[in-house]
């Protein structure tokens, strides 16, 4: 049976399993985000929680197949789940990380998509050299830093940015088992000024934590804060070659004091912007980009891809 066929067959199982979800009533999910530094008390070593035969089968068959679109990646985390609770250990695009997916949007699409935000990955991969150094300002858990870390090799530089305790633990783990040392974590929130900001998240996808700008629940989180352009200085940045920021509606906040206060030497060449979340913004940040001499190169679903001229 060829994987084409065979995703066709999955596809029709995950659908039938979808429509008698939506006939039932949903069941109780009884697990929440912990909000601890670290899902583990002793992280087991990579590769302990390789997939099963199960798990192998449905992750390959959705990365050969349509099964690897973002509409069928919650039942398809529900299935693998089935064969094994707990997070998964695998390579994405030449680096190690241990994906815990039933809890972040992120972590299930670099586990079943190859290809998951493959177009900014080579946007990004086609302007930073060897040795060069790549900023993500909301890192997550390394789904862009880690790639890059691996792009520039070891006389390279990768700031990575992520506030959130729990997704910052995952993040440092998959560096080491990636064995990026060249990579800096940063555990602080980029934001317009050093101080503090609260964070949440919505439901159950980690990957979507953002700012608090309003009231906060009961679930936000004080991290401390950092301008930017502190954050490069440092970690001993004079140059930035590319840079990528995904912060959940907060981007102006922290682009707009950036290009009005750094010099000149530390605006990137290349800019991944996320802007679903745009109509948060209080300026329109890609606009100001423009002012300072940026012009688009692209835009997928997702992000705006700016250059420098």
């Amino acid at each position: 049976m060829g994987p084409a066929f065979a995703g066709d067959v999955m596809i029709e199982v995950l659908r039938q399993n979808q429509l008698c979800m939506a006939r039932s009533p949903p069941p109780v999910i009884e697990d929440t985000l912990p909000l601890t530094p670290d899902n583990d008390a002793s992280p087991a070593p990579f590769g302990a929680f390789a997939p099963n035969a199960a798990q192998a089968v449905v992750i390959h068959l959705a990365q050969r197949s349509r099964l690897k679109r973002g509409a069928f990646r919650p039942t398809l985390s529900r299935l693998v789940n089935l064969f094994r609770g707990g997070p998964v250990d695998a390579q994405y695009q030449g680096a190690s990380f241990r994906f815990y997916h039933q809890f972040s949007a992120t972590e299930r699409g670099a586990l079943f998509n190859p290809d998951y935000n493959l177009q900014e990955l080579d946007f990004l991969r086609g302007h930073t050299p060897t040795g060069g150094v790549f900023v993500d300002v909301g890192a997550n858990v390394g789904t862009y830093a880690l790639v890059l870390a691996r792009h520039v090799g070891a006389g390279g530089k990768v700031i990575a940015i992520e506030p959130h305790p729990v997704t910052h633990a995952r993040l440092a783990f998959n560096r080491a088992a990636s064995g990026f040392d060249h990579a800096i974590l940063v555990a602080a929130a980029a934001g317009a000024a050093d101080g503090d900001l609260m964070i949440e998240t919505d439901g159950d996808n980690l990957g979507a934590s953002h700012v608090v700008t309003g009231n906060a629940s009961a679930l936000a989180v004080k991290v401390p804060a950092l301008r930017l352009q502190r954050i490069l200085e440092d970690a001993g940045v004079d140059k930035v070659d590319t840079l990528k920021i995904d912060i959940e509606g907060f981007e102006d906040r922290v682009i707009i004091p950036f290009f009005a206060d750094a010099p000149q030497a530390l605006w990137p060449r290349a800019v991944v912007i996320e802007h679903l979340s745009r109509k948060q913004w209080r300026e329109d940040c890609i606009a100001d980009m423009l002012t300072h001499g940026y012009s688009p190169a692209g835009k997928t679903r997702s992000n705006t891809l700016l250059l420098r001229v």
